[in-house]
């Protein structure tokens, strides 16, 4: 870690009050950034798409469960899978908190992934998650999406992600959110979804780690997030107190 100049109080209470300045106008920069997200234009979603869970067949539609707002993040967690993306994961552990809050404000969420419900339900209880979770296997929902490698995509070796073709995925699924809203006679509009760099604001523990000194320290890293594991793997980890703990394999990884 460098080392950093050391002052005295005073001269450190100019400098971030000098610096105060710069998050005031971040602050706006992501206010204006937001109320410009709110104003684009939606799209009809005019197909009927059905997921299997815990609670049955539901639809989108229903996935609303009476709020006019829903939003889902896309999982990646593929048929087959011995476990969910630790990307993914590190992202959905700070869901099960913030699920009581969105509710309040006519926000429905759900997670969605292409992985069978068994097995979801497998992992999900492994990481002690409460959260509604989804399967949308048999649907076109996650190719529509960007988030699933279509056999065409597969075939070309060019994937649409994040509005632009990019060379081939290291995975057939992708991460992502999406947004839709239901108006009152019950049809549904598609407002927003984004990927890639996107999903960090749905990050807690990275606005945690930008608050200290060393930051997110993951530049001598391969990529970013090479570091992240699920939460039952780290060293000393600590099992989730409602987790059904399974031994993880050295394998239960869409990223190593």
């Amino acid at each position: 870690m460098q080392l950093h100049k050391i002052v005295s109080h005073d001269e450190w209470i100019a400098a971030r009050k000098a610096y105060l300045v710069d998050e005031k106008a971040f602050s706006k920069t992501r206010d204006a950034l937001a109320k410009k997200r709110r104003e684009l234009p939606w799209e009809k979603v005019d197909k009927t798409y059905t997921f299997e869970g815990p609670d049955g067949k539901e639809t989108l539609a229903e996935l609303f469960g009476g709020k006019s707002q829903l939003i889902i993040y896309h999982f990646m967690l593929g048929p087959g899978w011995e476990a969910g993306c630790p990307s993914c994961s590190l992202i959905a552990d700070h869901f099960d908190g913030a699920v009581i809050h969105l509710a309040q404000r006519d926000v429905a969420f759900a997670v969605v992934s292409r992985a069978p419900s068994q097995e979801i339900e497998t992992f999900k209880r492994r990481m002690g998650w409460q959260f509604k979770w989804v399967s949308s296997l048999g649907s076109d929902f996650n190719f529509d999406y960007q988030v699933s490698l279509t056999p065409q995509e597969k075939a070309s070796g060019k994937v649409l992600y994040n509005y632009e073709i990019i060379e081939q995925f290291p995975s057939d699924e992708r991460p992502g959110a999406s947004v839709f809203f239901k108006d009152a006679a019950g049809e549904v509009f598609h407002t927003y979804s984004t990927y890639g760099r996107g999903l960090d604001i749905l990050i807690g523990a990275y606005n945690l780690l930008d608050l200290a000194p060393k930051g997110r320290d993951e530049a001598s890293l391969a990529w970013s997030r090479a570091w992240v594991r699920h939460h039952d793997r780290y060293e000393r980890a600590a099992v989730h107190p409602k987790a059904t703990y399974v031994e993880p394999k050295r394998s239960d990884s869409c990223c190593e």
